[in-house]
């Protein structure tokens, strides 16, 4: 395997959820060491986040700006190789920018800006540095959401007619979910989140997932969305019809005011000879529907000879040990790391279907802005390939 791959994280200090996650999703494989951070705008607490880590006091750093700066003087053997961005919106595009600039490569959380034209200018920025970009849609690293995208592209159910994906959480029901987290504030907030809150947030998922289930292009959008809860000043749900470029239709939905609900992500696809479902709180589970035909359950482990070859290896326990959150988050970073190592050592770059890059970004902003504009302009179709073309 080599010397592990250095990282560097930018956000992710004591009281920030996704920051751990994204730690212990890196370590899982032993492939990836975090050598140094700027955990916090907070300089106390992002010394007492390093030290709580084991981190050399000396590699602490209290702005990314001084990070990306004093790494760059290091050793090339000893400075961080990549940086994994887990800040707000707010923070993706200047971080993910000063980094390339600074030449390292970006894993960011999503979406990769807080609007489109800043998505745009990144893009730019990520094909002038010449370094690698990615981007962190954990619920496509999922094996079995591998595996349906590998059934859909050998054509097993025909040509697909309908997608349906929907998105409740309903951790923002009420007006006092708001400010009743660090997570809530910021997501609630245009100057942090961007023009856009639930879709932005948990829309830009469902749509990716969407593309990468079915290898195909949201072209066109005609949306409704809303703020439920009185004085909230982005949306917190909403509805779209879409057109995918081959031809099919579909609907999205992504709310944050489902009271009761966790984190239902769920997608069908229908097509002519079958469909098959899956849902993100039972990930080790896909449902293939054949005409005249039982349903099936396929079910997820690295023993599964029916799997294709790709999603056994996106998986680490036999079948029945169930796999998860953290699994998919390390697919990721594993999949990440490998292209960082081709480039230290100045091979062929390893394609992988888990990272999301940036012109899955720029085309998730794109959806972002059609929706907005769309129901601003009483649900009237957007076309999104004028946004990205």
């Amino acid at each position: 395997m080599g010397k592990k791959i250095r990282m560097g994280m930018v956000g992710g200090g004591e009281g920030a959820f996704i920051g751990a996650i994204h730690r212990m999703a890196a370590s899982l494989d032993g492939e990836i060491e975090l050598v140094a951070g700027c955990f916090s705008s907070n300089p106390e607490r992002g010394r007492s986040s390093g030290e709580k880590l084991g981190l050399n006091p000396e590699r602490v750093y209290q702005s990314y700006e001084q990070m990306f700066l004093e790494e760059s003087q290091r050793p090339v053997d000893e400075r961080i190789e990549f940086v994994s961005v887990v800040t707000p919106n707010d923070l993706h595009l200047p971080v993910s920018f000063a980094a390339l600039r600074a030449g390292f490569h970006v894993l960011s959380d999503k979406p990769a800006a807080c609007t489109l034209e800043e998505t745009l200018a990144l893009k730019n920025e990520v094909v002038r540095s010449g370094y690698l970009y990615g981007l962190t849609h954990t619920y496509a690293a999922y094996p079995l959401a591998t595996q349906a995208r590998a059934i859909l592209a050998r054509g097993e159910l025909g040509k697909v007619r309908r997608v349906t994906v929907a998105y409740p959480q309903g951790w923002l029901a009420l007006a006092g979910d708001s400010s009743g987290s660090k997570q809530a504030s910021w997501r609630t907030d245009p100057t942090r989140s961007g023009e856009s809150g639930c879709f932005a947030d948990i829309g830009t998922h469902a749509h990716h997932l969407v593309e990468f289930f079915t290898g195909q292009r949201i072209s066109e959008v005609c949306a409704d969305l809303q703020s439920v809860v009185d004085q909230r000043a982005l949306d917190d749900d909403g509805a779209a019809l879409f057109k995918l470029d081959q031809g099919a239709r579909g609907t999205l939905t992504a709310s944050q005011a489902c009271g009761g609900e966790g984190n239902n992500l769920n997608i069908s696809v229908y097509c002519e000879h079958g469909s098959l479902f899956w849902e993100q709180e039972s990930p080790n589970q896909l449902q293939l529907k054949r005409r005249g035909e039982p349903v099936a359950l396929l079910k997820a482990g690295a023993d599964c000879g029916y799997l294709d070859d790709e999603v056994r290896a996106l998986c680490r326990t036999p079948q029945g040990h169930p796999e998860g959150y953290i699994e998919a988050f390390a697919n990721i970073y594993r999949d990440f790391a490998a292209q960082v190592r081709c480039r230290r050592q100045e091979q062929p770059i390893k394609e992988s279907s888990v990272v999301g890059d940036i012109d899955a970004g720029v085309r998730a902003m794109a959806f972002v802005r059609g929706a907005l504009e769309s129901s601003r302009a009483s649900s009237s179709w957007v076309a999104l390939s004028p946004y990205w073309e």
